[in-house]
């Protein structure tokens, strides 16, 4: 394993600042014993976000299934959008007892806070699932379309705050970035607002902080079904299932040319041993094939998009360019 180049910005300084808090997590090299059966999950954000709903699920299913033939602790490591929790991970090198959620936000997270390691740097294991994100406004928004957004957004980029559960680089950012340029809106003028989670970014929805939030619609399903929030359009390239969102567009069908697709899976640290790392591919390989995982999958409305070890590593290092290139591309590195 080898550091790839750090692209430090000064917001570094503000993942050096979480690690020292985090010290205590990253032990190098920490191992738990052969003969231990017992994993531990990291999950690189707050409970009940997107990385947490999609990791419990996992560990339920496996626990449920006894598939590990041990138990699973599940530790959520919050800070810089996941970057906390990347480094985390790296400083375990030979751990063959952990495991650690990832997705596009941590790829992101890496960038943004100019982190020394990337996904490329551990053990790629399984992608579980991807996801389309939406356009989601308060009840009472006057914002009844995407037509009435784009209008309103494109004679006064700065004026509408948005927000998303993700840090500069993670899905949440990346889409409504590149949703800006495909209208016409210069990236750098788009006023958007930090959350951790879709937690805080529901909450600041509906207190009226932000105008728009741009998330996985799954972890909204409950405040739109309640009525209190509305999606006015799904990234996707179909409609998102036959549920909650049936009746929702996607941004194609209202004339924008912009497919986005976010996704999920799992970590293992570096230097593990193929043995084990092929160990932990079987285990997901058992999950993925479980009644109870495609219940799951079906309950999230996720879609199923699983692909283990190498093959997974290869797509790890296309999502890796896919948030340079884009970043770069939108002047926002």
């Amino acid at each position: 394993m080898s550091p790839r180049v750090n692209r430090c910005r000064p917001i570094a300084a503000t993942l050096g600042a979480l690690l020292l808090v985090a010290s205590p997590l990253a032990g190098c090299g920490v191992t738990r014993g052969d003969d231990n059966r017992d994993l531990l999950m990291i999950i690189p954000n707050s409970p009940g976000g997107g990385y947490d709903l999609t990791g419990r699920a996992a560990v339920q299913v496996m626990e449920n299934e006894e598939i590990t033939g041990g138990s699973i602790t599940v530790d959520n490591i919050v800070g810089a959008g996941g970057a906390v929790a990347m480094t985390s991970l790296i400083g375990r090198a030979g751990d063959e007892n952990t495991l650690m959620t990832v997705g596009l936000g941590v790829v992101g997270s890496t960038y943004s806070f100019g982190s020394e390691f990337g996904v490329r740097d551990a053990t790629p294991i399984a992608q579980l699932m991807s996801e389309p994100e939406g356009i989601l406004v308060p009840a009472n928004s006057p914002f009844r379309t995407l037509d009435d957004l784009v209008e309103a957004w494109t004679a006064d980029p700065g004026s509408i705050a948005i927000g998303g559960g993700s840090s500069p680089g993670g899905p949440d950012h990346l889409f409504p970035m590149q949703l800006a340029a495909e209208i016409g809106i210069d990236p750098n003028d788009v006023n958007y607002v930090v959350y951790d989670g879709g937690g805080p970014l529901t909450s600041a929805l509906l207190g009226e902080k932000i105008a728009v939030g741009f998330s996985g619609v799954a972890e909204f399903e409950g405040s739109v079904r309640s009525g209190d929030l509305r999606v006015l359009g799904v990234s996707g390239e179909e409609r998102y299932g036959e549920g909650t969102f049936a009746d929702v567009p996607t941004l194609t069908e209202q004339d924008v040319d912009l497919v986005f697709i976010n996704w999920r899976g799992v970590l293992a640290p570096p230097d593990i041993s193929d043995e084990r790392a092929a160990e932990f591919i079987e285990f997901f390989e058992q999950m993925h094939a479980s009644p109870d995982w495609t219940e799951q999958v079906e309950k999230n409305g996720w879609t199923d998009d699983f692909r283990t070890g190498e093959e997974f590593g290869e797509f790890l290092g296309e999502q890796d360019e896919r948030v340079s290139g884009t970043l770069d591309e939108l002047g926002l590195l």
